[in-house]
This record gives structure tokens, sequence and C-alpha cells, in this order.
């Protein structure tokens, strides 16, 4: 399985991006497709999650500015981000687990792409 995350960029405060991750090599049915963060100096957390069967997490902090979804038929997840804020600086990374999952045990990666928010 490939995953390519796209979509960052520099942004002021109270923007919005949307970031998209291109899933290829996925074969599975059931999955948890997930969007993770890292800041400088702090540790990659999970930011939203989604399941197969469409349910969805999210942590905190973003809840009600982030909404992930997927697209089955297009192979692609997104995250929309809106309201954003500078502690939102991250570099962002999809990732496919084999099964619904809130924590980092996630299969799959793609590489990062950064967002940056300026104040």
């Amino acid at each position: 399985v490939q995953l390519q995350a796209s979509g960052g960029g520099l942004v002021q405060a109270g923007g919005s991006l949307t970031l998209s991750c291109a899933v290829s090599g996925r074969t599975f049915s059931s999955y948890g497709m997930g969007w993770f963060r890292q800041a400088p100096g702090k540790e990659r957390e999970l930011v939203a999650a989604i399941s197969s069967g469409g349910y969805t997490w999210y942590t905190n902090s973003v809840k009600g500015r982030f909404t992930i979804s997927d697209d089955n038929a297009k192979n692609m997840a997104y995250l929309q981000m809106s309201d954003l804020k500078p502690e939102d600086t991250a570099i962002y990374y999809c990732a496919v687990s084999r099964r619904f999952t809130i924590y980092l045990d996630y299969d799959y990666w793609g590489q990062g792409t950064l967002v940056t928010v300026s104040s």
C-alpha cells in the first residue's frame, strides 16, 4: 500500500486548507484511515480517523474545525481544515490500518505534507 499526501502550505490564522491523500494498492475492504500531525519538538498525534464504515473520530483540539472523509471510488482521503490556528502548524501524515484504530499502530504511512499557519 502506498500513500501520497498533498495540499499543505502556508495559510493565515483563520484560513482553510484541504489535505488530500492518494491511496494505491489497498486491497482490503475493511480499514481505518488516519491523519496524523507532528509539530517540531512534539510527538506525532492522531488528528482524525475514519473507518471503512464511515465512523469518524477527532482529537478534541480540532473538533468542529476539521473534517475527515474518504472516497473509495477515487482511492482518495481528505482532511478539510478550517479556522486554522498557529498551533495547527505541523507536518501532516496520512496512514492506513487494516482495522480502525485511534492509536499510532497504523500499517502504512505516506510522506508528510507541511502545514504552516501564520498569526
